[in-house]
């Protein structure tokens, strides 16, 4: 006998949990969230879970720290009730950045958060561009790690973007933007970026030609937007004849949305894996792409024990 589907959604993006919910056509379970007057948090769930293969839709982004405990709690409430499979469901890693010991006495934060989830009860992790795809060989239990690229492409291919050269902000991005490049049939073009700390880059050259050609440029994670739109400048500078920029994690904080409006991009194209208040997309210069259609297909196969491999690009 199959187990039941459920779908719990925190209190992070409820938006693209309810989205995900439809895609599947069955209901988000009904749970109580709360706070204390002391700020700890409070779950209970509201439906019977005994043997049900549970999903919990929770990115970790900010305020991170809540949400991840948010997530470890509910976490722990389904394995205490009996649920037959819990799946942590999170579009965006939080602490992802933090994934390797680059500095003396620094700690492996994005280990720490796979040992916490997997200590809460986690049985499989469902993510979204990991910003290192190592952090995968971090846990000890199954990890299905999606891409947005077969989302971002397929929208940029409809816009219609002629003479298209693909640019990587950073050596590091050269898979993804190769990937990019090779489904657009586009050029490669790559930025020789240094970062001395974190959120602080200097870009020193463009590798690759971009002189009248539309730009497009490629990254996982959009955060204060300083490195972004010093590549836009320096794309633009060296003869590009119009900039445009995706990225799968919009985190966007600090500055970021004044720069993006003040550089010369003509558009960013980000997802919902994490939700962006309104007021950041005022200015018109941010287009928002669905990813809970990829994320339910990928539940629905896990659920039925099919393969994931055909969602990846």
């Amino acid at each position: 006998m199959r187990r039941e589907l459920k779908i719990f959604t925190g209190s992070a993006h409820p938006a693209l949990g309810e989205s995900i919910a439809r895609h599947l056509g069955v209901p988000i379970g009904r749970a109580h969230l709360a706070r204390f007057s002391d700020g700890e948090v409070w779950f209970q769930s509201h439906d019977n879970v005994r043997g049900a293969d549970v999903f919990v839709v929770q990115p970790t982004c900010a305020p991170v720290n809540e949400n991840l405990m948010e997530l470890l709690l509910m976490l722990d409430a389904f394995k205490r009730s009996s649920a037959s499979r819990l799946t942590a469901v999170l579009p965006y890693y939080g602490y992802g950045r933090q994934d390797r010991k680059d500095k003396p006495r620094v700690p492996i934060s994005a280990k720490l958060v796979a040992d916490l989830l997997s200590t809460a009860g986690t049985d499989r992790v469902l993510t979204v561009d990991l910003h290192a795809a190592q952090i995968q060989g971090f846990f000890d239990i199954p990890v299905d790690h999606l891409f947005a690229a077969a989302v971002i492409i397929e929208h940029v291919q409809k816009m219609g973007l002629e003479d298209i050269v693909v640019v990587s902000p950073d050596a590091g991005g050269v898979e993804r933007a190769r990937a990019y490049a090779k489904r657009l049939d586009a050029r490669l073009a790559i930025v020789d970026k240094r970062r001395d700390q974190p959120n602080v880059a200097e870009v020193h050259h463009v590798i690759g030609d971009v002189e009248g050609r539309t730009a497009l440029i490629v990254d996982d994670i959009v955060d204060t937007a300083g490195t972004l739109t010093k590549v836009a400048e320096a794309i633009k500078t060296a003869g590009a004849r119009e900039v445009f920029a995706s990225c799968s994690h919009p985190v966007l904080s600090g500055h970021a949305i004044e720069r993006i409006e003040k550089s010369p991009l003509s558009k960013l194209i980000v997802t919902d894996s994490l939700p962006l208040a309104k007021e950041k997309l005022a200015g018109g210069k941010i287009e928002v792409l669905s990813i809970a259609e990829l994320l339910g297909r990928a539940i629905k196969n896990i659920h039925e024990e099919t393969s994931v491999t055909s969602l990846f690009v």
